[in-house]
């Protein structure tokens, strides 16, 4: 990657001091036992796969938990729509799916959060509208979600689109941005970059770039960048953008940086990457940052954060336990949900 094109000073930068004071020691402490739940949902998820439990693909979010964290935090769990990826576990469990009906789906269950229909690619909530198996296919559902709340007059809302770099060259991500300039949509485009797409590094699959900065410029939208590891930044940063969308009912596009620990699904290798440079990217572990960050200004302790991380696991092997002994869908329900 070409990392001169991404300059310190464009990275927008918050006091962590300030922003743990601001969030207090009970949100800071829930905000790290869900970034330990997607953590632990991941690890057993993956090998749940490997023991053949768990079919179809497998994108694992891990590395990237300070990201929707943040974000939901920030906007609000409760109000606003979103749509994202089929990288998507980590955002469903963020907007209220449990880890049991989540494991439960991944093991195609008729408890799951789709009851086995959807698998790992389409997970829903009451306000996030998938998963999206289509690369590039949700761009243009944030932007009609957008529209929806528009439309019913709605403003104290927005709605929030998640993609990989990798998808941003798509003409969805073109048609989506231009369309929501133009008819002034309260929309906010994540671009989740982790620099690799499925597997090339991006100066190799997109010609302009920094993403954000750029594509802003050519559809007359404002533009941030942010570091995704540092989950400080990127609270305080969206907060100042719901703001904004909602004051101006214009669009915005954020370049969140960061990285993926694992291959772009479980059946990738990454020997793109050495274990050398792995290595290095691990040390930027978000959830190890803001372990550092709790103890530095909380006077939060190594043995709290064993104990609250070995309560998720519990959680997570709670709901490993129940999908395997859970019944798979009916052959009676086949045809339920598919509209004639």
């Amino acid at each position: 990657m070409k990392e001169e094109l991404y300059k310190e000073k464009d990275f927008y930068r918050a006091d962590p001091a300030k922003v743990i004071e601001e969030l207090g020691l009970d949100v800071a402490l829930a905000m790290l036992d869900e970034m330990l739940l997607i953590r632990h949902f991941e690890a057993r998820g993956e090998q749940s796969y490997q023991q053949g439990k768990v079919w179809g693909f497998y994108h694992a979010y891990t590395g990237q938990e300070a990201v929707q964290t943040a974000i939901v935090h920030a906007l609000g769990r409760e109000k606003n729509l979103y749509a994202a990826t089929y990288r998507c576990h980590a955002l469903a469990l963020l907007l209220g799916m449990t880890a049991k009906e989540g494991m439960a789906e991944l093991f195609g269950k008729e408890s799951g959060n789709a009851g086995g229909r959807g698998g790992s690619m389409h997970m829903y909530t009451k306000n996030m509208f998938g998963g999206s198996g289509i690369v590039g296919g949700q761009w243009p559902l944030g932007a009609g979600l957008a529209f929806s709340l528009k439309y019913r007059d709605i403003k104290d809302e927005v709605a929030v689109v998640f993609g990989g770099d990798g998808s941003t060259p798509q003409g969805t991500f073109h048609e989506s941005l231009n369309l929501a300039k133009l008819w002034k949509l309260p929309l906010i485009v994540v671009v989740e970059n982790n620099q690799i797409s499925m597997g090339t590094q991006l100066h190799r699959t997109t010609s302009v770039i920094p993403i954000a900065k750029n594509m802003a410029s050519a559809y007359g939208m404002q533009s941030y960048l942010v570091d995704g590891m540092q989950l400080t930044d990127v609270y305080e940063l969206f907060g100042k953008i719901k703001k904004e969308v909602m004051e101006k009912s214009e669009p915005v596009i954020v370049e969140v940086m960061c990285q993926r620990f694992k291959g772009h699904s479980i059946s990738d290798a990454a020997t793109y990457r050495t274990k050398e440079e792995l290595e290095e990217i691990k040390k930027q572990d978000p959830i190890d940052r803001f372990k550092h960050l709790l103890k530095t200004h909380c006077g939060f302790t190594e043995e709290e954060f064993e104990r609250r991380s070995a309560l998720q696991k519990e959680v997570v092997m709670e709901a490993v336990k129940e999908a395997d002994s859970a019944p798979f869908p009916s052959i009676d329900g086949l045809e339920e949900g598919v509209i004639v």
